[in-house]
């Protein structure tokens, strides 16, 4: 992987790669589950379901849908009855407005992210972040975590009709940013991250700190980092070659 300096642009992923959410979105997950007289689910179960959007989530949390099978692109939501689809979308709602009031209860930067962002910054790359949470908590989160300023754009899962592994978001970013798919990297914790890259012609980079690093295994990326300063060590050594 080759990258010129200013011309390249770094997308990542929000949730198990840049920030550490999984308390706040169990606790979001489960408010919900027992407003609707339904067991909160353990912790690790939320972590495996999340990443594909809110709704998703909440079928996968409701057994309305099955888990995720990370070795094949993530199929459609399944058809629900009409009872069902009522249930998920009060589900989603309660899960969003929990979410709204207890995002940052908390969520904190994985170790190594801010000042990794920085020198990636300094070096002339241009940041962006891609993730399948909805774009306004993902924008308010940024901004209270101090990395806000270093993005050139933030979007979300609601922001475009589909959501990654799709490759419109990134195909979005690359025109808004005006770079090339092989000037660009592709960042996340999953194989969502890396579908998505590869749909859009781009490089992929994967982190095996975040929510799914199992699925990276059935889905390898081009490159794959332990530690955020890893990945920006490799990052940056790819703008010098």
């Amino acid at each position: 992987m080759r990258l010129q300096a200013g011309q390249a642009l770094l997308i990542f992923d929000l949730d198990g790669t840049l920030i550490d959410s999984r308390a706040d979105l169990v606790q979001s997950v489960n408010g919900a589950l027992q407003e609707l007289g339904r067991a909160p689910l353990p912790e690790a179960i939320v972590g495996a379901n999340v990443g594909d959007g809110a709704a998703l989530l909440m079928q996968r949390s409701l057994g309305l849908a099955p888990p995720p099978d990370r070795s094949r692109p993530p199929q459609p939501a399944p058809a629900l009855s009409e009872a069902d689809a009522a249930l998920s979308a009060r589900a989603v709602e309660l899960f969003l407005v929990y979410y709204a009031a207890h995002k940052l209860d908390f969520t904190v930067l994985y170790p190594g992210v801010e000042p990794g962002l920085r020198a990636l910054a300094a070096a002339g790359a241009r940041l962006a972040v891609l993730t399948n949470k909805p774009v306004r908590p993902s924008q308010e989160i940024v901004a209270h975590l101090g990395i806000a300023g270093l993005l050139a754009a933030v979007y979300g899962g609601n922001s475009f009709e589909q959501k990654k592994p799709d490759p419109v978001g990134i195909h979005t970013l690359l025109q808004e940013c005006r770079a090339e798919p092989r000037q660009t990297v592709m960042i996340g914790d999953s194989a969502v991250d890396v579908l998505a890259g590869r749909n859009a012609g781009t490089w992929t980079a994967g982190v095996s700190y975040g929510f799914a690093p199992e699925s990276l295994r059935l889905q390898p990326p081009d490159w794959q980092a332990d530690t955020f300063a890893e990945l920006t060590a490799g990052l940056l050594a790819a703008m010098k070659k």
